[in-house]
């Protein structure tokens, strides 16, 4: 060896001892900051629920799912008496193991038979568009223990929408677009109508009516159980759009979806009756083009010969309700409620008075509210008077004449459970009224008990068992105090909400979060979140998803800021929803510019670091914001956007915006695309390749706009992701990440001297 060799290996020894000696220690991680991998990595920061509960015998007893404590990785279904807390384990897990088979069902969810013998299990099941509603269902009679599927013979994992009939002794389902009756004892099975196909829709329904009606399950017994009520969508003359599949195998394939856009006619729709033995169904004979209207809901009357069905006009802003006599398909006109804007479909209806009325709501007076209509529809009754929006309703106690639903008068960011006599008058709150934020409610048949879920901005969700009226706790479910522990212990910044007033006299609900070392000295950057649309709020009083991502970032030393724009569902009466109708795009971001305008001007904010972030219709607002007003948005981050307002599906557009033959210019105005030439800040698009809500078409129509302008920008396609960008392993943490290192290289972080 060379004596320069030696020397150098004598230095390295050298400085090595001395390291070890210098008693250096790494210094451990600082359990007070957050980090995207703390956060979407691992399980940190995850809440429990409380869930798939299931009231009995009228709330004096309710089941709920448990691990497993006799079975390796299953999960027992566990019985409470509701007073007395006592346990029972109802169904053990090795009572659902199928014959010849080591494990049990790891089910999705169950269903008890009306008498409680019989316990339906959903298995197996895989998704269709945003939710598993398709899989395999088993039966268990809990008193024989006997375990058996059904739909034997029919392909794996096929069946859709058990349920079984009013008296228990069958049990009726979908496959491949028809109807099936199967009866429990002998495991007869007949096939109900025949006439199925990818286009010709039974029992269930196509793209567009669930994802914008939440129209999944699409049959109803009678109650006297011996017919069948469905809906048949005819898709045949729907456009297919090809989402194209390049990854997942050596030739790219195409994946097509029946999606209605802008000014193309809708599905026809019509709802027919037929016997549970099979036969001829009796279609409902409701007049009007069934492509030129909706039929997004129906209910059976008490009796079982009548069908109430809800007809919208394409519009969507006239909504008449259809006497149907279910042997002669005859419809009889009895209700029509309007609006100049339009109608949202009423989820709460049922009948009262042993089937002589029924509930309604409507805003006709500027409000939403509750009414008592007869069968006939020769009376109605308003129930709920005054200044307030009832949400929804939550139960209604026929005994002792109450109707309990959720409401928040004086707060448009919170939610509280009120009463109300069926006969009308003052809402009596039962939520404590000390206990602020967001309160969601299970209420038990009757109205004694219900399940109750409160959090706040900076409280994660707790639930407990309370006693109605007086909500008195019986005792606490998930009270998540390991995650309050954890969270206890960070570094949090301020949170509050507060109200902005524009220069034209429009006032706003927000909220803020700031730095956890804020100097009011300083001035910091703002991250506006946005949505903006009637489809969703963000400014709430409660525990989000996103709330300790934002967190993170006010470490980093960014102001997060939410404000709800005119037209986002606030609780703040009919006016401020529908002002926005035919100016989706145009109003909304610009109570959106002139509420920044304001906070700008706060002494505490640099005016020149403005960046906005959004996701599906806050992709959109966002694009909105950075190319409407690039004076003020220096940087954008617009996940799943509409670019173009022609490319999203009629019902929900057209709902807002009228129709494309009608007032084609308003969807044009409206569409950021128009705007794109302006975009003068940093502007990141993420979309997933495989979106069949809001179409990768979007952002290729968009990319192709700022190319002809000669606007730099960035995207970041993710391969096959749908409209949530959740599939595939680490998708979440990437996204997250993404978003996170744009914000800081192009919107300087921390405060600077003003």
């Amino acid at each position: 060896m060379s004596t320069q060799k030696f020397l150098q290996k004598s230095l390295v020894l050298l400085f090595f001892i001395a390291f070890l000696s210098s008693g250096y220690t790494q210094t451990p991680p600082d359990t007070s900051l957050l980090t995207i991998d703390r956060l979407f990595a691992s399980r940190e920061f995850r809440g429990d629920f409380f869930g798939e509960a299931r009231w009995m015998d009228d709330g004096q007893s309710y089941t709920t799912v448990e691990p497993s404590q006799e079975t390796k990785d299953a999960v027992d279904i566990v019985k409470y008496e509701t007073l007395s807390g006592k346990r029972n384990v109802l169904i053990p897990a090795a009572s659902l193991i199928p014959s010849g088979e080591t494990s049990p069902l790891n089910f999705d969810n169950y269903e008890w038979s009306a008498n409680k013998e019989v316990l339906l299990i959903f298995t197996n099941t895989s998704r269709v568009w945003r939710q598993n509603t398709k899989g395999d269902y088993w039966v268990l009679d809990v008193k024989t223990n006997n375990l058996r599927q059904l739909g034997q013979g029919l392909p794996t994992s096929s069946l859709m929408f058990a349920k079984f009939s009013p008296d228990d002794s069958m049990v009726a389902y979908v496959c491949k677009h028809n109807l099936y009756v199967e009866e429990l004892i002998s495991g007869k099975i007949s096939q109900i109508t025949f006439d199925g196909t990818e286009n010709l829709i039974n029992g269930t329904f196509d793209w567009a009516y669930e994802e914008e009606f939440f129209c999944r399950d699409g049959f109803n017994w009678s109650p006297d159980g011996k017919h069948l009520a469905y809906w048949q969508v005819d898709a045949t003359d729907i456009p297919d759009f090809l989402m194209i599949n390049n990854t997942d195998s050596l030739y790219s394939f195409t994946i097509p979806v029946e999606y209605p856009k802008v000014g193309v006619d809708p599905s026809g729709a019509k709802i027919g009756v037929v016997s549970a033995k099979g036969g001829e169904t009796v279609w409902m004979r409701i007049p009007g083009d069934p492509k030129q209207n909706y039929l997004p809901r129906m209910i059976w009357s008490k009796d079982s010969k009548d069908i109430l069905v809800q007809q919208l006009n394409r519009k969507q802003n006239t909504n008449k309700i259809w006497l149907c006599k279910t042997e002669t398909g005859l419809p009889i006109n009895i209700f029509t409620d309007h609006d100049e804007a339009w109608l949202d479909l009423v989820e709460d209806w049922v009948w009262l008075e042993d089937g002589k009325s029924f509930t309604w709501i409507s805003e006709k007076d500027g409000w939403r509210h509750i009414y008592l209509i007869t069968k006939t529809g020769d009376s109605e009754k308003l129930i709920t008077p005054g200044n307030y929006d009832v949400l929804s309703i939550e139960e209604i106690d026929t005994k002792n004449g109450f109707i309990y639903f959720i409401a928040s008068p004086d707060n448009p960011t919170q939610r509280y459970l009120y009463r109300i006599s069926l006969q009308g008058g003052e809402p009596e709150l039962l939520t404590p009224a000390a206990s602020k934020g967001t309160h969601t409610y299970q209420v038990a048949p009757g109205g004694n008990f219900a399940f109750h879920t409160w959090s706040d901005f900076d409280t994660p969700r707790a639930t407990e068992l309370v006693n109605l009226p007086k909500h008195k706790s019986l005792r606490s479910l998930v009270d998540n105090q390991n995650l309050k522990k954890k969270i206890a212990g960070l570094k949090l910044g301020e949170t509050s909400f507060f109200d902005v007033t524009t220069s034209d006299q429009v006032t706003m609900q927000g909220f803020m979060i700031k730095p956890p070392d804020f100097d009011p000295s300083l001035k910091y950057p703002v991250l506006f979140y946005v949505y903006g649309e009637p489809w969703n709020q963000t400014v709430l009083d409660t525990w989000g998803r996103n709330n300790l991502w934002y967190q993170m970032l006010a470490q980093q030393g960014y102001i997060i800021i939410s404000i709800d724009n005119r037209g986002t569902p606030a609780p703040k009466g009919r006016e401020w929803r529908k002002c926005i109708y035919r100016k989706i795009g145009l109003l909304n971001s610009y109570d959106q510019a002139m509420a920044a305008h304001e906070i700008m001007k706060w002494p505490f904010v640099d005016s020149t670091r403005l960046a906005v972030w959004g996701w599906s219709g806050g992709g959109t607002m966002t694009l909105n914001l950075m190319f409407r007003y690039p004076e003020i948005y220096s940087a954008g981050m617009s996940v799943a956007p509409v670019s173009n307002q022609f490319y999203y599906d009629n019902i929900y557009q057209e709902r807002y915006m009228g129709l494309k033959l009608e007032n084609p210019e308003d969807f044009i105005e409206g569409s950021p695309i128009t705007y794109a030439k302006n975009l003068q800040g940093d502007l990141l698009i993420v979309h997933g390749t495989g979106d069949d809500n809001v179409h990768y078409q979007n952002t290729e129509a968009l990319v192709n706009e700022l190319i002809l302008h000669n606007k730099q920008f960035q995207v970041m396609p993710y391969p096959n992701r749908s409209h949530g960008i959740y599939e595939g392993k680490n998708t979440t943490r990437h996204v997250y990440t993404l978003l996170t290192n744009y914000l800081m290289e192009h919107v300087k972080s921390g405060g600077v001297p003003k």
